[in-house]
Formats: C-alpha cells, sequence, structure tokens
C-alpha cells in the first residue's frame, strides 16, 4: 500500500510539473535575433512586448519571433541593457492579438522551492528542466556594472537556447528570466521587479540611464584628527585620483586629492555605493557632495550628467 501511495504522488507531482511547462509554454516564443541556434523569449504583456536575453538579440533588425501558435512573425527592437542582459522586443498590434501574457508568480521565492526552466529554441514546441532553487541574492552589481534589485540561482541546465526564457514556478508562473551569460559562475535569473523596473526605464527613455561624474576615485582610510576636527561619522571616503576633461566633476570644481564623504547627504565610502547612488534619476540635477579638501569639509553643488 505504501508503494502504491508512493507512486501516486510521484505521478500526481509529474502531472502537476507538467502542467507548469504547459502554461509557462503558452507565453514563452523562439527569439531569431542570431546566427547560430536561436533563443527564448517571454510574451511580457497582451501589446505584443517581448522580453528575452540581450545577449542573444545580435542583431538590432530583421528580429523575428516564433509565436507558440506556430507563426513567425517580425519584431522590432525597443531597447536593451547590456548590464543587466536584457533586451526588449515589440510585435506589431495585429500580430499580438491572441497572445497569452506571461502570469508573474505571487510566491516568493525560496531555496528549495521546485523550479522549471522554460526554453523554445525552435519550432519543435516547449523544452524543459527541473531543479529546485539554490541561493535567492540580495541587490548585486552584475560584471558589466549595472544594479539590480537581486537575483535567484537555480540548479536547473540552462539548455542551449535556453537564455531568455523563464525560471518559473510548480504553478508555471514566471520567477524571472534565466540568462547564461550574467553571473561568472553560471546562469543566473533576472527576478521579475528587476525586469519591471529595467522595463520602466526603457519605456520612459529609451535606454537605462546612469548618472556620471567623471572620476576615478578608490577607498581611503581618513585619520582620526581629520575624522574627530570635521565632525564625522565614518573613517573612510572616495579619494579622487582622476578627473576626467569636461565632464561634471571637471566643471563643478572637484581636485584631483578630494575625499569625497557624503553624496546628497548619505555616507560614501566605497565607490560602489557611488556608483549605486548615480541613477538615472539625477541625470541633469543638482546634487550636493561633501568633500574634504585641505583638512576642512566643503560642499560642492554638482550637476549630474549621463553616463554614456
Amino acid at each position: 500500500m505504501m508503494i502504491e501511495t508512493s507512486r501516486g504522488t510521484l505521478v500526481q507531482l509529474s502531472d502537476e510539473l507538467a502542467n507548469a511547462v504547459e502554461q509557462a509554454g503558452a507565453s514563452v516564443v523562439t527569439v531569431n535575433a542570431r546566427r547560430r541556434l536561436p533563443a527564448s523569449g517571454i510574451i511580457w504583456n497582451k501589446e505584443g512586448l517581448i522580453v528575452s536575453a540581450n545577449h542573444v538579440v545580435e542583431i538590432d533588425e530583421e528580429i523575428t519571433i516564433g509565436l507558440p501558435d506556430g507563426r513567425t512573425v517580425p519584431a522590432s527592437l525597443v531597447g536593451r541593457d547590456a548590464g543587466s542582459d536584457l533586451a526588449f522586443l515589440q510585435l506589431a498590434a495585429a500580430d499580438a492579438n491572441g497572445l497569452t501574457a506571461a502570469p508573474r508568480s505571487e510566491t516568493a521565492p525560496k531555496i528549495g522551492h521546485f523550479v522549471l526552466a522554460v526554453g523554445r529554441p525552435g519550432p519543435s514546441g516547449p523544452m524543459a528542466s527541473f531543479g529546485v532553487i539554490s541561493l535567492v541574492g540580495d541587490a548585486w552589481r552584475t560584471p558589466r556594472g549595472r544594479a539590480l534589485e537581486g537575483f535567484i540561482r537555480a540548479d536547473v541546465a540552462m539548455l542551449p537556447g535556453f537564455s531568455g526564457g523563464p525560471l518559473v514556478d510548480a504553478r508555471g508562473a514566471v520567477l524571472g528570466l534565466n540568462s547564461s551569460t550574467l553571473s561568472r559562475g553560471g546562469g543566473l535569473t533576472v527576478p521579475v521587479a528587476a525586469i519591471e523596473s529595467v522595463a520602466g526605464a526603457i519605456r520612459d527613455h529609451g535606454k537605462v540611464r546612469r548618472g556620471f561624474l567623471g572620476i576615478g576615485a578608490q577607498t581611503a582610510r581618513l585619520p582620526a584628527a581629520l575624522v574627530a576636527a570635521n565632525e564625522l561619522q565614518q573613517d573612510l571616503g572616495l579619494l579622487v585620483v582622476a578627473i576626467e576633461p569636461e565632464s561634471p566633476a571637471d566643471r563643478d570644481g572637484f581636485l584631483i586629492g578630494d575625499i569625497i564623504v557624503a553624496l546628497n547627504g548619505d555616507a560614501v565610502t566605497e565607490v560602489e555605493q557611488l556608483q549605486d547612488r548615480l541613477t538615472g534619476e539625477w541625470v541633469g540635477q543638482a546634487l550636493p557632495i561633501r568633500i574634504i579638501r585641505g583638512g576642512t569639509r566643503h560642499e560642492l553643488q554638482v550637476t549630474i550628467g549621463e553616463r554614456g
């Protein structure tokens, strides 16, 4: 009796996972945008926005999408962000009729959850690999310098052509987009929240905007006497070691040897902190930057530029 019960449980689990793949597959497309094997993409909304991995979209024109119903239709490149390995493609309104947008998971990912990587790297239908979530990461900076809200790592097999496809939960709802190149240690999943953030920036500006000062800097420890004299709450700052000509820092009065201790009122002690806080919303705005120069505290008003 126990053997039969166990067998029945396994059959039920197998059927539920197959149903999850079927549901997810209705929103997974083939992306034909490189010379070799096609890749995958996700139908992000009913208006025909497709999200895929940037590294598989090697061309800007003559991109086609293989839809779940068997049609192959053209797509235009809306925008891309190499830092998060995301690319956004748009179908014509007529071609988007009847598409099923990918459902988002309502369950927060947890280590140990069963998940499926789903891809459609060709006309034969969806493919899937099975695994569990091994890590749910906090905010981090990708190898290309892009700050993301978090990441998911799962022990699913990233089969050829799976990049750009979704990682889905046991119900077939999307947790994020799979990328085989975003991490030097193997494939990672960009969570839904991060995708939405990048999509919003591209919708509003055509790209992900990043702030720019035009300095080279390194962390430096501040002498105790300097900390006390300037009533600082930190013993680290950013020593400016280079200034790019005609950059915002150059125009607004930075000098080599200045030590940055705060940006817009928030303490800064590492280069990564400075990069994270120079978000696109500050481009074109003047922000106060507190520095130590010649042993005394000063404040510069710097109009933030945009990184090219």
